[in-house]
């Protein structure tokens, strides 16, 4: 397995080994003092006498290429946009389930709803949660409350606080 860290850093261990190897080191030591499988710079030795230089480039190791290209999210970023109750739901509120469905239905792509976060994030988009507040809420009235009752409930003073049963001095012996 590659190591991590930058194409230089990568391409500088190649050239290290490369390097002790022209010293006479064997294969197997060469690897040890480059911390790699002697495999490896078996490999980068071959592809020098092939490639002189091109030994040296660090390669993109892409990984398994995504379900969806860059033309399919900007087309799912617009459809998210226009809201879910244009895609056939009930309300507003868009969830990591109702937009995979969406992306199956539409692209026939199928995502777990957690992946789907994945993406989201991925296209700068971020997770909002509605409020919960009930239909029957009258804001007039709670604003009312908070100017003129709270303030006064806020002031009341304690009559009752709790009280600890150790004592504050400290023990004699």
């Amino acid at each position: 397995m590659r190591p991590k860290g930058s194409a230089d850093l990568i391409a500088d261990r190649r050239r290290r080994a490369l390097n002790l190897l022209d010293k006479g080191l064997s294969l197997n030591e060469v690897a040890r003092r480059v911390d790699c499988a002697p495999s490896s710079v078996m490999r980068w030795r071959n592809r020098r006498r092939k490639e002189k230089e091109r030994v040296y480039e660090v390669r993109v190791s892409p990984g398994r290429p995504p379900r969806l290209d860059v033309r399919q999210k900007r087309k799912l970023a617009r459809m998210l946009l226009k809201g879910a109750m244009a895609h056939g739901y009930q309300t507003e509120l868009w969830t990591t389930s109702r937009i995979a469905e969406v992306i199956e239905r539409t692209f026939g792509v199928r995502y777990d709803r957690d992946h789907v976060g994945r993406i989201l994030r991925g296209m700068d988009f971020s997770c909002q949660k509605p409020d919960r507040r009930a239909l029957e809420r009258d804001e007039e009235r709670i604003a009312r409350w908070k100017n003129e009752e709270w303030p006064r409930i806020n002031k009341t003073p304690r009559t009752w606080a709790p009280t600890s049963s150790f004592s504050t001095r400290a023990v004699s012996s």
